[in-house]
Formats: structure tokens, sequence, C-alpha cells
């Protein structure tokens, strides 16, 4: 049986059981209170981070194309997502439905961005898409910065620079502007974020294993020969780019849902470089390397506290490290020996 499933199926169906796996045995330690409560405050920012991870090595590892704004979406996702949830709290009491519907419209919310931006962003290339996905990124959070939104029985207000809303007596802002939204009812929970990583690996595997992901493959290997063959390079482009959008958009509503609090400099330049160093790190195209690095390099920060001032020294030269050993041939090969001999060892056996 095992010779009949396809390398990338086998690969595909040990990252849903290597995932699977992880949420049993994090549920098994919780219910015997193993976990800690800094790593219980974790695990739904991990979920989301990792959904931010698969999203973008959509882009780049797949596609083949430098996003550096992808914090651009998420945070998208976060305000319009927090925001349904809000004006659904009372229509919606029953929270796991609520979330769904919210990382829903969150989802819907960014992936109409990402095809608004990847219509004129992706006919560009290489550093230049780089540097307008960039100015992306920081147009979104200046914009969220500036943004008063509110309801009341009249309907949504809203205004940009200063608080222009009137809302009526007795209702108060949804999102104030550089105060971000505040008072939210968090509803984020680590099933929900192991149910949206499935589901975006589904979608990520479903897509690379069809007609369209093949498209995409050869437009990354070689744009020249695949427009020569008729394939549509804007439109298989434009599809990676606001699926990638549409799941960090929902990762992004994960995260926000998770705290009473937050503003648009969280989802700044810096958030989109950590989860493209996720990216890198686990592999371009390799989801479960994506999965791995992503909850790694969240957890690392934390467990390195006790080194106080010089954690964030400590974590720059661990993953240093780390880079240096998965991109050197020679250290790679290195460390697998031990792994091959076993293999080779085990192999004689059984033909004995």
């Amino acid at each position: 049986m095992k010779r009949l499933l396809s390398k990338n199926t086998r690969r595909q169906t040990q990252t849903y059981a290597a995932v699977a796996a992880a949420f049993l045995i994090i549920q098994l330690l919780g219910g015997m209170g193993a976990l800690s409560s800094s790593l219980k405050g974790m695990l739904v920012p991990i979920c989301a981070y990792v959904v931010m991870a698969i999203s973008l090595n959509l882009t780049v590892g797949i596609l083949g194309e430098l996003s550096l704004g992808h914090a651009g979406f998420m945070s998208v996702g976060a305000f319009t997502g927090v925001t349904c949830a809000v004006i659904l709290q009372d229509l919606v009491p029953f929270a796991p439905l609520r979330l769904a519907l919210s990382m829903a419209v969150g989802a819907l919310f960014a992936a109409a961005v990402g095809f608004l931006i990847g219509i004129p962003v992706l006919r560009l290339g290489g550093d230049y898409l780089a540097i307008v996905t960039l100015a992306f990124g920081e147009i979104i959070k200046s914009f969220f910065n500036n943004l008063f939104l509110g309801v009341d029985s009249r309907g949504l207000h809203m205004s940009l620079i200063s608080d222009n809303t009137h809302l009526e007596e007795g209702h108060s802002l949804i999102i104030g502007g550089p105060m971000g939204i505040g008072g939210i009812q968090k509803i984020s929970t680590f099933t929900a974020g192991f149910i949206l990583i499935l589901l975006a690996l589904f979608v990520v595997f479903n897509l690379v294993g069809s007609r369209s992901g093949r498209a995409i493959m050869a437009v990354r290997d070689n744009r020249i020969a695949a427009e020569s063959v008729g394939i549509n390079i804007t439109r298989y482009k434009l599809m990676a780019f606001v699926t990638s959008a549409a799941m960090a958009g929902a990762a992004g509503t994960l995260f926000a849902m998770n705290y009473s609090t937050f503003t648009a400099n969280k989802f700044d330049f810096n958030t989109s470089i950590l989860v493209l160093v996720f990216v890198v790190l686990g592999g371009l195209g390799n989801m479960f390397g994506s999965i791995v690095a992503a909850a790694a390099l969240t957890i690392l920060p934390e467990a390195l506290r006790q080194f106080s001032d010089y954690r964030m020294l400590v974590y720059a030269i661990v993953l240093i490290l780390v880079m240096l050993v998965t991109n050197n041939d020679t250290i790679k090969n290195f460390l697998a020996r031990p792994f091959a001999r076993l293999a080779r060892e085990k192999g004689g056996s059984v033909h004995e």
C-alpha cells in the first residue's frame, strides 16, 4: 500500500498526522495540568502564526514571489473579524459559531484587499514586488491607526483622522484610531486554531495538487516557458496571492480574538519579517517545516526569558545557527549520516 502512495501524498498524510498528534498530546497534557499558564496563553498565537506561515509559504515557496506585507492581510482580518464579532455579540450568543463567522468575514475582506492589491502589484517581480508589498503593509497599518468606527441604531459610522462618528448616547467606538479595539470578548480557542490549521493545509495541499497548482509552479519555475504554452500568468499568480491573503485574514481574526485589546501597531513590518523567517527556516514549499518553525520560534523567546535582557540576543544567535545548519549541505549530510546508517541496518536485518 505504501508503494502505491505517491511521495507527496505520504508527505501530506504525515503532516496531517503530526498536527493531529500534537493537538492530542497538548490536550492530554492540559488535562493533566502539565502545561504552564504562559504556554497555555501561547497556544492560540502559535496556531495563528502557523496558519500565517502556511499562507505565506504559498506565496513565497509555491508561487515564488517575495511578499513583505503579509502582516497587512493579518491586520485586515483582525480588525474586520473583531468588528463582525462585536456586532454579532447579541445576535449570535454561541461563541464558536460567532468566531467561525468572524474568521470567514476576516478572510473575505483580506481576500478582497489581496485581489485589489494583487492586480497591479503582481505584474511586478523580485525586489520591486517586495518593496510594494512592504509599502502596502505600512499603508494598512496607518489606515487602521487613523480609523474610527462605531455602530448604533442608525448603523455603522466611520471617520478618518479624528472621531466624527457622532454615535448615539450609550454607544461606544469599536475601532478607536490609534487606541485600536478594546473590551474584546476573548472567544478564540486552541481547538479553533487546530481546525484552522487543518483547513489551511487542506486548501494548500489541494491547490498544489490541482491543475491550477501545477500552473502556479510552472510560472514559478519558468515564467517565459509557462506563458509560451498559454498559461495566464496574472490569473494564476493572483489565485495564489488571494488564497494566501484569505488564510492570513482568518489567522488575524483568530489571533485578535485571543486578546482583550490590540492596536494596528501589532501588525507591523517586524511581524511580516517574523513570518518570512518561519517560511525560510522551515523550507520553501515545505508546509510541515513551516509549522515546526512557527511553533518553535514562537515558544523560543518565552523559553529564553530566564536570560532577561540577553534573551533576544540569544534568540538571534540560535536563529542564525539554525539557518546556517539548515542551509549548509555539508552539515546536513553530517547530521543525516546516523539516520542513513540506521535505515541501512534496518533494511539489512529485514532481508536477513
